[in-house]
């Protein structure tokens, strides 16, 4: 098996705050230790039991009770578990199966079901630390203040679990995972694009034509997407090493094993530490994630609006929703500068490229399948058109004018011959206001 050398911090605590492990296991070992550290102060200094009223525990001196109330509690806790990952699974298999198996990774990132899985399974570790405090050999102890730290966990799970129900109630509905969907990107855009990447290096220098003849390639030996690249390691390295790199992939493009990844130049100083070196730059995983991946956010959403205008399912209002969730992601993207694709260190050396996306792919990817899908659908395709307006209104960037100009054209051009002649005049009108918008 391949090992796989480590990341930045930043990319490591991203992975990790994934899933269903991470922090309900965080909150468990918590919630374990504070309920043993507890039921052993207690047992020292008797006196934190007398803060405990009478009429909440009036057997502050039989074990017992506190056996009893710990084990049934611990035993409720894990029955309502069993119950709330079933309702999860399901909800998951609903949603993926409803509107698109990329949206599990969503859910699987949701704090709200994190936090309230971490706090179930707290509430058992909780009691299974304190249970054995409880005891009438070699003397009798019945640590009252944790029994009652206990009732309050229970308390908490029953909130909890309302909040639960309330919760994935929401979660399930489509626009409310389109909505979360584009959140997460928005806030993945404001991450990685706020600023130039290159603002420690010098971005300016010479042309790329000479940093297009690097020859010898570098490939990974592990297939997958590419979810993450570590930019500023990647240039530290090559500048270590007086190397220059093209990146040939970019982030959320497939890369077999063995097949180039980068070129290199001056093959005699690429050691076996160095080969790694410059490999450990790169994440590759057997899905596409958030990290610097705006196509990724934008296909999730796409996938949903596929799906509701096909025969199958026909719900346009859907695709509508989701049109308008694209709309808000393009217009942010439209405003930020594109990451530079040159890294230049010292000034006038280009020491590293790295290959980003641009507007008009992403443009690409948000609206070219469901234009061509909706093509005899007039709502849809009308909004298509609103969305393109709205997103040349927000970006107010001449530069993007051009491109949202030649997608509502092929839009139009699309339903040419499958709808009538007053759908096609409204769908010429909503283009003429893009083009007073573009102009």
């Amino acid at each position: 098996m391949i090992r796989r050398l480590p990341l930045t911090f930043k990319h490591i605590m991203y992975n990790l705050r994934g899933g269903f492990l991470v922090r309900p296991l965080c909150i468990t070992l918590v919630l374990g230790m504070l309920g043993g550290a507890l039921s052993y102060f207690e047992e020292i200094f008797p006196a934190l039991s007398a803060w405990v009223p009478a009429t909440l525990f009036p057997s502050k001196s039989d074990p017992q009770v506190a056996q009893i109330i710990l084990s049934d509690i611990s035993t409720s806790v894990m029955t309502v578990v069993s119950i709330v990952f079933a309702i999860l699974l399901m909800s998951l298999t609903l949603a993926s199966m409803q509107f698109s198996p990329r949206i599990i990774v969503s859910f699987s990132r949701d704090k709200v079901t994190q936090w309230i899985l971490g706090i179930f399974l707290g509430t058992f570790s909780y009691c299974i630390a304190v249970l054995p405090a409880a005891r009438t050999k070699p003397y009798a102890f019945s640590p009252v203040l944790s029994v009652f730290g206990a009732m309050v966990l229970v308390l908490a799970c029953v909130i909890g679990l309302l909040f639960f129900i309330h919760h994935i109630s929401r979660a399930i509905s489509v626009n409310f995972i389109v909505d979360r969907i584009a959140g997460e990107t928005e806030l993945m855009i404001d991450e990685f694009m706020a600023q130039p990447i290159s603002q420690k290096l010098w971005p300016i220098g010479s042309s790329g034509e000479e940093h297009a003849k690097l020859e010898v390639p570098l490939s990974h030996t592990m297939s997958g997407y590419i979810c993450f690249i570590d930019t500023n390691r990647l240039v530290e390295i090559a500048k270590r090493h007086q190397l220059k790199v093209k990146v040939l992939k970019r982030v959320g493009q497939f890369i077999p094993a063995g097949v180039a990844l980068m070129h290199i130049s001056r093959e005699e100083r690429l050691t076996d530490n160095v080969r790694k070196a410059l490999l450990s730059t790169f994440d590759i995983g057997a899905m596409r994630t958030l990290q610097q991946d705006v196509e990724f956010g934008v296909l999730q959403i796409v996938d949903i609006a596929l799906k509701a205008i096909s025969p199958a399912v026909n719900d346009p209002s859907t695709a509508i929703s989701c049109i308008d969730q694209l709309s808000r992601v393009l217009g942010r993207f439209a405003m930020r500068q594109t990451p530079s694709s040159y890294y230049y260190d010292p000034p006038g050396i280009i020491r590293v490229s790295v290959p980003w996306i641009e507007f008009d792919a992403l443009l690409e990817s948000a609206f070219d399948q469901i234009r061509l899908y909706a093509r005899a659908d007039m709502a849809v395709s009308l909004r298509i058109l609103r969305a393109l307006h709205d997103i040349a209104e927000i970006s107010k960037n001449p530069e993007v004018y051009t491109s949202l100009l030649a997608l509502g054209q092929r839009t139009i051009d699309s339903c040419t011959g499958h709808l009538d002649a007053m759908s096609m005049q409204r769908l010429h009108q909503r283009m003429d206001e893009l083009k007073s918008i573009a102009r």
